[in-house]
């Protein structure tokens, strides 16, 4: 990866759309302290050298987060397993504390505006807390049992599905607290940069329950 949203490689790009373009780019930002919100205007090769930073690594660092979606072709369940943990388990680990340390700013930050998430930090707490519950029976119990060529699976399965229900309503309240990801006119970058997290979140979580509802479990009779 070189570019987001133009033609130019990505160090010549403003610091503030990158942060917008790229879900997960505002925590290297900060842990950089690179100023994407207020500062947002300049490059992302301005920014590394006025911090002494080496962009190469900083691009590099970026780049890592552009990630492949692709279930393996025709996968064993050991592999879709492989799969489900490295693209959606571990990943859903870093956006949610992320998400949450943005939505507490927004709402501080913004609490006069008629559009501010009020709320939206505690909601994505309560995910945070129900979803890392969820993954970690799964890979404690479910997966391990799977891998093992296991029986009497279906119990298990049935609790998995009820709380992907769960999930469900979550995204359906995340939608209506963010105006379904659209932030207002105007909205400062880590405003639009929450926002275009809440939508990647949502699309991940989406995808992350399709692949075990409808391709691995069935495999297993449930």
């Amino acid at each position: 990866m070189n570019t987001l949203t133009t033609e130019r490689p990505i160090e010549q790009q403003a610091i503030g759309q990158i942060a917008v373009d790229l879900p997960g780019a505002t925590a290297i930002f900060r842990r950089l302290k690179l100023d994407f919100c207020c500062g947002g205007q300049v490059s992302l090769g301005e920014a590394c050298e006025r911090k002494g930073l080496d962009t190469a690594r900083v691009v590099a660092e970026l780049a890592a987060l552009r990630r492949d979606d692709a279930a393996p072709e025709t996968p064993d369940a050991n592999a879709l397993i492989d799969h489900i943990l490295t693209r959606y388990h571990a990943v859903h680990r870093e956006q949610l504390p992320e998400l949450v340390r943005m939505a507490r700013r927004v709402e501080a930050v913004h609490s006069d505006h008629p559009d501010a998430p009020h709320g939206l930090a505690e909601h994505l707490e309560i995910m945070e807390v129900e979803l890392l519950e969820h993954m970690e029976k799964e890979e404690q119990v479910l997966f391990p049992a799977i891998e093992g060529g296991g029986s009497g699976l279906q119990g298990p399965i049935t609790v998995m599905r009820d709380e992907h229900i769960g999930h469900g309503e979550h995204l359906e309240r995340l939608a209506a607290l963010t105006h379904d990801h659209t932030p207002p006119q105007g909205a400062c970058n880590t405003w639009r940069a929450l926002y275009a997290g809440t939508a990647q979140l949502t699309n991940d979580l989406i995808s992350h329950i399709h692949l075990e509802n409808n391709v691995l479990f069935p495999r297993f009779g449930a």
